[in-house]
């Protein structure tokens, strides 16, 4: 297992619960004007995204690094009742999932671990697996906020849009 692996799933292992099972805004913003397709979830954590997307007529596949983390993002699915996301394990850097999405979201994919360029290797992948037609949204934080004396992942590189 990598750094960058054993982080996530230290990260995930350590909590009951890491994030608010709620979709982020900024997807459900972007995404309430397209017509539901297949959509690819990156970064997918606890499954919130995905599990709001099904809701929406939407068809998911929903991928992290983290084994902790998608067995309880299919959990999370299970008690809503959201049936058919198909949760897959990659290191974005290493693997893609296979096919062609309507939509491809990536919501605050960032990591404090980064090696070789592994999430701007995974960011091309993720342009390259948008549908003609479809639409890709790379949501994130544009740096850490200015009221943070010391932030927490010195190394963390956050992209630009002209890296996006």
């Amino acid at each position: 297992m990598d750094s960058t692996q054993q982080f996530w799933e230290d990260f995930y292992r350590d909590k009951d619960q890491v994030w608010s099972g709620k979709a982020n805004p900024i997807l459900v913003a972007e995404v309430a004007s397209l017509t539901p397709g297949t959509a690819l979830d990156l970064g997918c954590g606890e499954g919130g995204d995905a599990i709001w997307l099904t809701r929406q007529g939407w068809r998911v596949t929903a991928v992290d690094i983290s084994d902790v983390a998608l067995k309880r993002a299919a959990g999370h699915a299970a008690e809503a009742g959201a049936e058919g996301i198909v949760w897959e394990r990659h290191d974005l850097a290493k693997s893609f999932p296979e096919g062609r999405f309507d939509l491809v979201s990536a919501q605050f994919f960032h990591s404090p671990v980064e090696e070789n360029g592994e999430r701007d290797k995974a960011l091309r992948r993720a342009t390259e697996a948008v549908s003609p037609g479809g639409t890709l949204i790379v949501a994130g934080h544009a740096g850490w906020p200015t009221w943070m004396e010391e932030p927490p992942h010195k190394d963390v590189h956050f992209p630009t849009p002209a890296e996006v």
